[in-house]
């Protein structure tokens, strides 16, 4: 079989489940539990609970939709397929921005835990950082077959590490652990501010409406691999939200922000746990890039087809990858990993995100779709989450 084919073909069952688990947990799990916990308190673990309850209603909207098109195209492609050609337009570029931006924190992030594990001085975590995603651009620029394997390998590596750690604290039951203050005030409908703080721990999952072309048996694959991906990533998010906070307890997490979860593994096995968790988050981060790039430079180079982005995105090298798109993606992933602030970064993804989930259920729901309830559900929720993160960005909740 040509390269072509090959990589047309390279996404079963097991890679496609793995694209949406490394787009997810990346980033998102290692730098932002300690803000969800600063706003959401000892209801955090609710706020990634209702994020995945979010999460998995658009999921269900992103694949019966890429299913009726039958071929990839995402939010984008959905809106040109009802006319909407000059919102499609707009939206694709606050899209690329989004995930360059996505891409940027999963960058910080590796760079963060990389230096902090090593004892390195802050210029060698912004080296780290650049070094990362420069990587992962090569490995995309050599296929999708690689990238495949790349991404199944850091996925069930991160998975480990991960559950091990929040196994460990749920073992040792202590609840009063995850209170940040004595008296703490914060009630359950913090629960929800704390979805809209870092829903971009959810951003993810929808990368393989772009990658449509490239599953094996396309249709059953991405209904299949979208619902798995999402219960996964939610079922390990909410246990490493009470494992790992009880483990190191909530002032702690929220102390150590980017690096909480390695402090959280110092705190269960010492040294050996300190280490454990860095690995997993260096293999959770590169992951992550792994998978945004992988799709982002996709949905660049059907956009380039469209005529809606320079002709350059759409052109392929020798096996089949959109090589401009993922040196331009990645290349301004770099310097804003560099000059880019973490919580801004966050906040904003977190809004793209849930404005562009809250369309594409409100588009699921008016087509109709299969269990439309799913797709009402998702819009609602979205809707209120995203109200919530800026009534919180504006000091009002």
């Amino acid at each position: 079989m040509n390269d072509t084919g090959e990589t047309k073909k390279a996404l079963g069952l097991p890679g496609a489940w793995a694209m949406a688990v490394g787009g997810m947990i990346g980033g998102g799990i290692f730098s932002t539990l300690g803000v969800v916990i600063q706003v959401a308190g000892q209801w955090a673990w609710a706020s990634f609970l209702i994020g995945g309850l979010i999460a998995w209603c658009s999921g269900h909207s992103y694949a019966e939709l890429t299913v009726r098109r039958d071929q990839p195209g995402g939010s984008y492609g959905f809106l040109r397929d009802i006319g909407q050609t000059t919102i499609a337009r707009w939206l694709m570029w606050v899209l690329i921005a989004g995930y360059t931006l996505t891409v940027a924190v999963y960058g910080f992030t590796f760079g963060a835990y990389a230096a902090n594990a090593l004892g390195a001085p802050g210029w060698a975590a912004s080296a780290a950082a650049v070094a990362a995603i420069a990587i992962l651009a090569g490995v995309n620029l050599l296929g999708a077959t690689q990238a495949t394997i790349v991404e199944l390998i850091a996925v069930f590596v991160k998975l480990a590490i991960l559950l091990g750690l929040a196994g460990l604290g749920i073992w040792h039951w202590a609840p009063e652990q995850l209170v940040l203050e004595t008296g703490d005030p914060v009630g359950p409908l913090g629960a929800l501010a704390g979805v809209g703080v870092v829903f971009m721990a959810y951003e993810g999952f929808q990368l393989l409406s772009y990658d449509y072309d490239e599953m094996k048996d396309a249709k059953r694959t991405i209904r299949r691999a979208m619902s798995l991906a999402i219960i996964a990533t939610c079922a390990t998010y909410v246990a490493v939200a009470l494992g790992a906070t009880m483990l190191a307890g909530a002032p702690e997490i929220v102390a150590k922000e980017e690096v909480a979860l390695a402090e959280a593994g110092r705190a269960a096995l010492g040294t050996f746990g300190f280490v454990a968790v860095s690995i997993a988050a260096a293999f959770s981060t590169a992951s992550a890039i792994n998978a945004t790039v992988f799709a982002t430079a996709r949905l660049a180079g059907e956009a380039a087809g469209d005529s809606e982005l320079p002709a350059v995105f759409g052109k392929r090298n020798a096996r089949d990858v959109p090589y401009a798109g993922v040196l331009v993606i990645s290349g301004v992933a770099m310097v804003l990993a560099v000059v880019g602030g973490i919580a801004q970064l966050v906040e904003g993804a977190s809004f793209v995100f849930l404005g562009v989930f809250a369309l594409v259920n409100v588009l699921a729901w008016r087509g109709r779709v299969r269990m439309r309830w799913l797709s009402g559900l998702g819009a609602v929720t979205s809707l209120l989450a995203a109200v919530a993160l800026v009534l919180y960005v504006a000091g009002l909740a």
